[in-house]
């Protein structure tokens, strides 16, 4: 590996890490609020994105699935094509757009209302297309991606996948979830392996 290409890593982290740290400078606790009151509230949550947003939007709904809270993503390709049925009142629709200008995503939007759902918008652009469908936003302030050209999402995907996160802490809370919760949902893997132990050692 070349210098410059060492160079370029190095400098990946460092704009990823100063855009993650800079989410608390604007972080809205008040629409914060919001938007966690929402995923309380709603009997389901439908997450829907394209491109890289999408696999951070479908990291959500999973985790809301681990904390209990009825969650799926659905692709707008599937949603637009008879997917939008899933989507009931009462629900709450998540669509991630850095941009609000996704075309395939706008359709989705327009039709949430008449579902009887409410619209969560992860996004910059308030005074975007699909921010005009909006009822409640979390926003991203993105002053550069990692890459060298400043096209891919790197730093936007970071920072929506912790606004996220922070939902999830914050629902966790609300809802007073419990360890022996997750342990029941999870028995795989090494966290699957570590609840039980936790809970062979308190029978005895």
């Amino acid at each position: 590996m070349n210098k410059e290409s060492l160079e370029r890593g190095v400098s990946s982290v460092r704009i990823e890490t100063e855009e993650l740290a800079n989410l608390s400078n604007y972080f809205d606790k008040v629409e914060f609020a919001e938007a966690v009151d929402a995923v309380v509230a709603a009997k389901k949550v439908v997450t829907c994105a394209s491109g890289t947003s999408g696999i951070a939007a479908k990291k959500f709904a999973h985790t809301l699935c681990c904390i209990e809270k009825s969650a799926q993503f659905m692709p707008p390709c599937e949603a637009i094509h008879g997917g939008l049925g899933a989507l009931q009142t009462g629900d709450l629709l998540v669509i991630v757009s850095r941009g609000g200008k996704t075309a395939e995503l706008l359709p989705v939007a327009a039709a949430c209302a008449g579902r009887g759902a409410r619209l969560l918008l992860v996004t910059e652009n308030h005074a975007s297309p699909l921010a005009a469908y909006a009822d409640l936003f979390l926003t991203m302030k993105i002053g550069r991606e990692s890459d060298k050209f400043n096209y891919m999402a790197t730093s936007s995907f970071i920072v929506t996948v912790a606004m996220f996160d922070a939902v999830i802490a914050a629902v966790m809370e609300e809802t007073g979830y419990r360890r022996e919760q997750f342990a029941a949902i999870h028995p795989g893997g090494a966290v699957g392996k570590m609840l039980e132990e936790e809970r062979n050692e308190k029978r005895f």
